[in-house]
């Protein structure tokens, strides 16, 4: 009996410690799961899915006139096992609309009626747009229900004015304008959430399928069009020798002027006639945008993104000639291309271009940047390196920004650091990312600073900017410390590859860097992710063991983070230690770490560095 008693409190101790290292998961996220959609090694469960289409788009603009028409052709098709009776359209020029739901103020000239859907068909049939839902999106009922494996047509006719106050899209001056989010879209359906509903509210960001996309614009003559995709007929759209030009440019490592000030005042750069259609195709991917200008200069060149096969992809900028920062953003692309495809994450870029546009974002967009100009070209350089760094997280992984903004701000903030570092010197660019990404959390104590990381970020208000960046980017930072470089990054590598080109959730982050690692990382993800804590450490006396002296760091705060001490000697010299987050996997509230050396210690201190400490009053002890 007493055996079997024995017995059964070992196995019921073997089970709750299983349960304290499993990672809680919301009961939708359970359920895919357990459908088989998600794997718990981390891969695409057997019975992933996700649903794609084919957009045929054509707009036309014509400054200074704000009118922005367009039609479009779509075919969506449904690989899930769903019959689904409606689809969510995504409107979301609609955010500019009087009474949207925004989480600010809007200015008069932000706002506008919105879209206005002026034709609408189904499989040929044509229809009124009678969706039902917010402003940003309408659920629209199907005549005929979409069955599994299945696909629908859908046609739209539609115009809407152009906002007079640009932002991630809009007027940047009377005759340049920035196209973002200004189709129809058919919203994401997938396997945990079904269909995305969540409202756009202007602050938040973006959850799309991989489509493919064609498109058309249509501008007047002498206006230079920039987009998404790859450009089709450069030599109907360019006169002969700026075709050339840019053609040259793809594969030249200097910087070439395509069209400079004093091409533009002569008025000869595009093809004769009153009006040119611009024509970019690009495949798999989850968006498009478009930039025109009557009088933005064009500089480009290219840079090589995968050594192995020599791979080049072209880089460009559309800017005003007086802006000085934009000068250096051909040059300041090449860097960022190749820096991230040799070194973090080390993928080589996927797109064959990137074009950094002069507006007023500082903002991502599949093969486009939308940038504000900057005094300080360090500044410029580090914003145009953040935004390229997204092209990975959300475009190359089609992340759900809506709900997990940490899955691409917080990489995107990392890996802005990293090249800094290269760019800058690591102590400038930490300098920067502690008073930028971390001071403005480390040193609020409010209640919502301190919610989860995992906490949807579509729930989120005051806390959103510090989950979504700093804290996010410091938590894959201590992982690298933790793991090292090499296995840190063939984990990643790992986990970009079974999620290139599909959608991702936090989970499978979690279970793919373990599974890749061959560690259960589930207590290190549990306490970044799943808590409440913040940084804060301490130091309590020195002690005397067998093995020598030692210091006793309490982690008050509870963040897993690396301990870097500097102890000094009576006879004035130093010593470094460093212990990486590893060292809080037995006891995450203490942890005891030998002082090297058998002379005597004259003071020990904590040196933060990038994790920078919320009461730095017990950072420092005297050894009597």
């Amino acid at each position: 009996m007493r055996r079997f008693l024995v017995s059964g409190l070992l196995m019921a101790f073997c089970s709750l410690a299983a349960r304290a290292q499993a990672l809680y998961q919301p009961r939708d996220i359970k359920q895919a799961f357990q459908k088989g959609t998600r794997a718990a090694d981390g891969r695409p469960g057997p019975k992933y899915w996700q649903n794609t289409a084919r957009y045929d788009i054509t707009v036309q603009a014509a400054p200074p006139a704000r009118d922005i028409r367009g039609r479009e052709k779509i075919t969506y098709f449904n690989h899930s096992p769903d019959t689904l009776k409606s689809l969510v359209i995504r409107l979301i020029q609609n955010i500019h609309q009087p009474g949207a739901s925004r989480e600010g103020d809007a200015a008069p000239a932000y706002l506008t009626e919105g879209v206005t859907i002026d034709s609408f068909a189904v499989a040929g049939q044509a229809r009124l747009f009678t969706g039902q839902g917010p402003a940003t999106w309408k659920t629209v009922r199907l005549a005929k229900p979409l069955a599994p494996h299945d696909s629908v047509r859908l046609a739209f006719a539609w115009h809407f004015p152009i906002s007079l106050e640009s932002g991630r899209e809009g007027m940047i001056d009377k005759t340049t304008f920035f196209l973002a989010y200004f189709y129809p879209r058919i919203s994401v359906y997938d396997d945990y959430n079904g269909w995305d509903r969540l409202n756009f509210v202007d602050s938040k960001e973006f959850y799309n399928d991989f489509n493919d996309y064609t498109l058309r614009v249509q501008v007047p003559a002498n206006y230079l069009v920039w987009a998404t995709g790859t450009l089709q007929n450069p030599r109907q759209v360019l006169q002969p020798a700026y075709a050339k030009q840019l053609a040259k440019s793809m594969t030249s490592d200097a910087v070439l002027h395509v069209a400079t000030a004093a091409d533009l005042t002569k008025k000869n750069i595009t093809a004769p006639g009153p009006q040119n259609t611009w024509v970019w195709t690009a495949k798999d991917i989850s968006d498009v945008t478009v930039g025109l200008s009557d009088h933005y200069v064009w500089d480009a060149a290219s840079v090589v993104v995968d050594p192995a096969t020599k791979r080049r992809a072209s880089v460009q900028a559309a800017f005003a000639d007086s802006t000085a920062d934009f000068h250096a953003a051909v040059k300041n692309g090449q860097n960022s291309l190749g820096w991230f495809s040799r070194n973090l994450p080390g993928v080589p870029y996927p797109f064959p271009k990137m074009t950094v546009f002069q507006g007023f974002a500082d903002m991502e967009y599949p093969m486009m940047v939308n940038d504000s100009p900057e005094k300080d070209l360090t500044f410029a350089q580090l914003v145009e390196d953040h935004e390229i760094a997204h092209t990975y997280f959300p475009f190359y992984m089609g992340i759900n920004e809506s709900r997990y903004a940490f899955m691409d701000e917080g990489w995107a903030t990392t890996f802005e650091l990293l090249i800094g570092r290269v760019e800058n010197g690591a102590a400038k660019a930490d300098e920067f990312y502690k008073k930028f990404r971390v001071n403005r959390w480390i040193h609020d104590p409010a209640t919502a600073e301190d919610l989860p990381i995992i906490t949807p970020s579509s729930e989120l208000r005051a806390g959103y900017g510090n989950n979504s960046y700093g804290k996010a980017s410091l938590s894959y930072l201590a992982l690298q410390d933790m793991l090292g470089e090499e296995l840190f990054k063939k984990s990643l590598h790992e986990y970009m590859a079974r999620w290139h080109g599909k959608h991702p959730i936090p989970w499978d982050y979690f279970n793919s860097m373990s599974s890749a690692a061959g560690q259960d990382l589930n207590w290190f993800f549990n306490n970044w992710f799943f808590t409440n804590n913040y940084i804060d450490l301490a130091l309590d006396p020195v002690t005397a063991t067998a093995q020598g002296p030692a210091v006793a760091v309490r982690n008050v705060g509870g963040f897993a983070v690396p301990v870097n001490l500097k102890v000094t000697y009576a006879d004035g010299t130093t010593a470094a230690v460093h212990q990486s987050p590893a060292v809080w996997q037995a006891n995450e509230q203490r942890a005891t770490i030998a002082l090297p050396g058998a002379k005597a210690i004259k003071t020990v201190e904590l040196v933060n560095g990038i994790y920078m400490d919320a009461d730095e009053s017990n950072d420092r002890l005297t050894v009597k």
